[in-house]
C-alpha cells in the first residue's frame, strides 16, 4: 500500500467488515502485452452493419488525434476552476498512464505518471472517476486504486491489494464533503483452458465480484476502510466477467455489465449494498458486448441511462429510461467503434451548452457527442427544465 504525507502523515487502514475470510491474494499478472482479456471470446468480432438494429447515425463533434500506442481504455471528465473541461483517460500501455484531452477539442495536452508500481506511476490502468476535485484510478496488474488531486496529479491514498485480484471498473459516490464511497469490479479467473482461454469460476466464487471502500480525507490525511463485498451467485444472476457499473442514488439502482457473451451479455441490477434485485436489461438487446455505462440525470429522479453495445466496426449505444429501464432507442457515430469506458458529461461546456458524451474510439482516440446532437435524434430533453 502506497502512502504520500500530506500536511501530516497519510494513514490507510484498511479494515475487512465482511464475516468471510479474504483469499490469499495472488501474484501480479505477466506484462499486459502477453495476456487476453477475459471478455475477449467471439471467435470472430460482431459487426453493427451486419447485426439489422435500428439506431439513428449522429456526426461525432470532434474525434481525438489516434495514439494507438496507448491501448486507451476509459475517460473522465473534470472542469476546473478557470471553467475549462478536462477529459482524463487511462492508456493500458504506452509511456504514461493517463492522457489528459481538452474536453471541447479533443487535442491532447499532456500524458500523466509513468510504468511501475510508486505513487502516480501505473501498471494497466483501466477504470478511472472524477468525484470533485479527485480522481479515482483502476489498476489491473497493481490490484489497486490510486486517489489523485486534481488539477496537480498527487497521489493522495492508494488502496485496495488486499482484496483486489484483477480489478477493472469504479464507480464512486460523495456522501460527504471529505467523503467517498467507492465500488470496485473484480474480474479475477480460475485459470486456463487447453486453448489459452481464461476459465470463468464456478457460481459458489463469483461472491467478490464487486469490493466496496470507503475512502475519509481529513488535515492528517485520508483512511480507508473495506467494506465487504458482493455477487450474486445465482445462474440468473451471478456477473460472470465484469467490468464497467454505474449507481443511481435517487433510485438505489446499482448496473453492471456482464460482458460474458456465452451466458448472454447484458447489464445486471443490483441495489447499492450489493443485493441483487434478480432483474437483467438489455438480453437479447445488446448483440456485441455491453460495456461502457453513463447516466444523465434530473433531480426529481427522471432522466436516461446509456450503455455500450461493443461493436467492431461502429459501437451502439443504447438509450433506456432512467425510472422504468425502457428502452428509448440507440445511436451510433460515424466513425466511434470499439468502445470500451465512456463519460457523461451533463455540466455545459463552452463548446457544448447542454453537455456532453464522450467514447473511446477503438483503443487509441477520444469521440465527443454534442448532447443536443443525441436529444434531437432520439427525441430527449435537452435539458432538466
Amino acid at each position: 500500500m502506497h502512502t504520500r504525507p500530506l500536511s501530516a502523515a497519510l494513514v490507510l487502514l484498511l479494515a475487512a467488515c465482511s464475516a468471510a475470510p479474504e483469499p490469499e491474494p495472488t501474484p501480479p499478472p505477466a506484462p499486459a502485452a502477453a495476456q487476453r482479456e477475459p471478455d475477449e471470446l467471439a471467435e470472430t468480432d460482431p459487426l453493427l452493419s451486419e447485426a439489422g438494429l435500428a439506431h439513428a447515425t449522429i456526426a461525432e463533434a470532434f474525434v481525438s488525434a489516434a495514439t494507438p500506442e496507448d491501448n486507451v481504455d476509459s475517460p473522465a471528465a473534470w472542469r476546473g476552476p478557470d471553467g475549462r473541461t478536462w477529459v482524463i483517460a487511462t492508456a493500458k500501455e504506452g509511456k504514461a498512464g493517463l492522457i489528459v484531452y481538452d474536453g471541447d477539442s479533443g487535442e491532447r495536452l499532456r500524458g500523466v505518471g509513468g510504468t511501475g508500481d510508486g505513487e502516480g506511476e501505473f501498471l494497466r490502468p483501466n477504470g478511472i472517476a472524477v468525484a470533485g476535485d479527485r480522481l479515482l484510478v483502476v489498476e489491473r496488474d497493481n490490484r489497486r486504486v490510486q486517489v489523485l488531486a486534481l488539477p496537480g496529479f498527487e497521489t493522495l491514498a492508494s488502496f485496495g491489494r488486499d482484496q483486489l485480484r484483477r480489478p477493472y471498473g469504479v464507480w464512486v459516490r460523495a456522501p460527504g464533503a471529505d467523503t467517498l464511497d467507492v465500488l470496485v469490479t473484480d474480474a479475477y479467473m480460475a485459470g486456463e483452458d487447453e486453448h489459452g482461454d481464461e476459465i470463468v469460476p464456478p457460481l459458489a466464487e463469483l461472491d467478490r465480484r464487486v469490493q466496496r471502500y470507503r475512502v475519509r480525507f481529513g488535515d492528517g490525511g485520508a483512511t480507508v476502510e473495506h467494506l465487504g463485498h458482493f455477487g450474486a451467485v445465482s445462474a440468473a444472476d451471478a456477473i460472470r466477467i465484469p467490468e464497467s457499473l454505474w449507481g443511481d442514488e435517487v433510485h438505489d439502482r446499482l448496473l453492471i455489465a456482464e460482458e460474458d457473451i456465452r451466458v448472454g451479455t447484458a447489464l445486471r441490477e443490483y441495489t447499492l449494498d450489493g443485493q441483487s434485485r434478480g432483474r437483467t436489461h438489455g438480453l437479447g438487446l445488446f448483440r456485441a458486448q455491453a460495456e461502457g455505462i453513463a447516466l444523465w440525470a434530473c433531480p426529481d429522479g427522471s432522466g436516461y441511462w446509456l450503455a455500450t453495445d461493443q461493436f467492431k466496426d461502429r459501437s451502439l449505444f443504447h438509450v433506456f429510461d432512467r425510472r422504468s429501464l425502457e428502452h428509448l432507442g440507440a445511436f451510433a457515430g460515424e466513425t466511434t467503434a470499439n468502445t470500451d469506458g465512456v463519460w457523461l458529461h451533463q455540466a455545459g461546456t463552452g463548446r457544448f451548452p447542454k453537455g456532453v458524451f464522450y467514447a473511446v474510439h477503438d483503443d487509441m482516440a477520444l469521440a465527443a457527442f454534442d448532447w443536443r446532437d443525441i436529444a434531437a435524434a432520439l427525441g430527449l430533453r435537452e435539458d432538466c427544465g
